[in-house]
């Protein structure tokens, strides 16, 4: 089981010093990965419902919070950092331009020699979209398109696509990522997340449910994997949750293999280290 942290650019890690010390400790610790959340605005007395909490507000109940972009914020701890992976946790892929994301994360991918984790979701503040003039409506069909497109622009010497949202023809897309991939992992707790993770993605996390659920998700996206003559045991699954031993050992039997854990006082780390993830290495 390997373990990454969430929540990495908020907090009191949207400084510069307390964003390095907190990538720094995690790696020293054995932490796998960091990841980080995004919104490009939060507007003010929104009526979106956030999936993730019961009151349907974002951690907190505040609005007027930092959030760090999550390429820039990860660029700066890359350069800090030796190995540790350099998650986008997740990424809304629909208000972003496929063609400018994929240079920015290829680009990121080079420079941190193959650290990038490109974890995506398609949204669910619809006021935001609203904001950003993106349409809320069709934001899954956008995700579907915009990952087929970045994959074309980061695998082809000379890259073309042709879609509803996304028409190009025969350009050159570089840097290219430092293995001429970057792992996509899905965000997302619906059937159809899990189909897009097993048609375009190399992972699938589920932000909620249980483990028969979570079981159920899988199972589909391994399926939508199969249907589409890709390699249903590639998928690699993340979740969230406790710590404890049997927590941890029923989400490998159903196939998770890595879990992200919320930030924590740097300080903490070592003992982190040595009391959870050196115990649960060879789940």
């Amino acid at each position: 089981m390997k373990f990454g942290v969430m929540f990495a650019n908020t907090g009191p890690f949207v400084e510069p010093d307390a964003a390095v010390e907190l990538a720094q400790a995690a790696e020293a610790a054995g932490c796998e990965s960091i990841w980080t959340v995004e919104h490009v605005v939060v507007p003010a007395g929104y009526a979106s419902q956030y999936p993730y909490a019961k009151d349907g507000r974002m951690p907190g109940g505040r609005e007027d919070f930092d959030i760090p972009d999550p390429l820039i914020w990860l660029s700066y701890v890359a350069a800090a950092t030796n190995k540790i992976r350099l998650g986008t946790g997740v990424m809304i892929m629909p208000q972003r331009n496929p063609l400018v994301t994929a240079k920015a994360v290829a680009t990121l991918d080079r420079l941190s020699k193959g650290r990038m984790i490109l974890g995506i979701g398609s949204g669910w503040l619809e006021e935001e979209f609203d904001a950003l003039g993106v349409s809320f409506d069709d934001r899954g069909d956008r995700t579907d398109e915009y990952l087929e497109a970045m994959k074309q622009a980061w695998a082809s010497d000379t890259a073309s696509y042709r879609g509803k949202f996304v028409n190009f023809s025969n350009v050159y897309s570089r840097p290219q990522p430092a293995s001429g991939h970057v792992p996509i992992i899905v965000g997302g707790h619906s059937r159809r997340a899990a189909r897009r993770a097993g048609e375009l993605g190399d992972g699938f996390f589920p932000g909620r449910g249980n483990f028969d659920e979570l079981a159920a998700l899988f199972e589909h996206a391994r399926h939508c994997a199969e249907e589409s003559g890709r390699d249903p045991e590639a998928l690699e699954f993340t979740a969230g949750g406790p710590t404890s031993p049997d927590y941890v050992e029923r989400l490998a039997e159903i196939g998770v293999t890595r879990m992200i854990v919320p930030p924590m006082d740097p300080s903490q780390f070592s003992k982190f280290g040595e009391e959870v993830i050196s115990q649960f290495s060879s789940f």
